[in-house]
């Protein structure tokens, strides 16, 4: 609704604690529920009634602080019927229950269905830490060979960009491997962006000699602490003879699992 001249103050509407008249004494403490009162700006928002007599502000009395003072001394025999404070600035007082919705909250974050409010005034989605974020997977039934010493690519290759920097992914690849070499070992790893993962990661049991293939399952956890694209693949390498990544014609693995911190 709009008003013709300056809008009226809207705010709380107090009635005071009674107070008890002490002869000989201007002064009383103003209380609200048994606690200091001082949620005003102003003496001209009290309407304060003595012996059944509405009083002047600053005329009949002062306040300041949680302390009113008339303006002379009363006696044994006075008594301050009550006192009320009007339209508190900026104070709404109690809302009503059922009266503030969501669209009201100052608190940062989406406000929905999947939220709660935190302790420092954030919307943030149930479960906290640990939650699946995303899931990326990739499937191949190529195989790889490799005579060398060093870790090489095999085919088993995907990528993923994390939601954030304190992400962890978690990696998951299976295939088999074999060498051709009865006396040799091929050994198989986790790389990220060309890089090992703990240098040679499954070495103490990823491993297979001779013409018998093993079946070959490995996991890692990663904290990248980056929200660019990363890329993973399974490496192998071998200490003679050749060695080969799912030689044997089956489907082989790569799955990467960002998990929220």
């Amino acid at each position: 609704m709009a008003y013709i001249g300056k809008t009226p103050v809207l705010g709380n509407f107090v009635k005071l604690d009674a107070i008890s008249v002490v002869n000989g004494q201007a002064a009383y403490t103003m209380q609200n529920g048994g606690v200091n009162f001082t949620s005003y700006d102003n003496v001209n928002q009290f309407l304060v009634s003595l012996n059944g007599i509405l009083q002047s502000p600053t005329d009949s009395f002062t306040v300041s602080g949680s302390t009113l003072t008339f303006a002379s001394n009363l006696s044994t025999g006075d008594v301050i019927d009550f006192v009320m404070v009007l339209g508190n600035t900026l104070d709404v007082g109690t809302p009503s229950d059922n009266t503030v919705s969501l669209a009201k909250l100052t608190a940062t974050g989406t406000k929905d269905a999947t939220t709660f409010l935190r302790g420092d005034n954030t919307f943030a989605e149930a479960g906290g830490g640990g939650k699946l974020l995303q899931i990326q997977n990739m499937t191949t039934t190529s195989g790889t060979s490799t005579t060398s010493g060093s870790f090489v690519a095999t085919s088993l290759t995907d990528t993923i960009t994390p939601s954030a920097t304190s992400s962890k992914i978690l990696i998951i690849a299976t295939g088999n491997l074999n060498n051709t070499t009865g006396s040799q070992w091929t050994y198989a790893t986790i790389a990220k962006d060309g890089t090992n993962l703990g240098n040679g990661f499954g070495m103490t049991g990823v491993y297979a000699t001779g013409d018998n293939h093993s079946a070959c399952t490995m996991t890692f956890l990663d904290s990248p602490s980056s929200t660019s694209s990363l890329t993973y693949d399974v490496r192998i390498r071998v200490t003679g003879g050749t060695g080969n990544w799912n030689q044997q014609v089956a489907t082989s693995s790569l799955t990467l699992i960002e998990i929220g911190a």
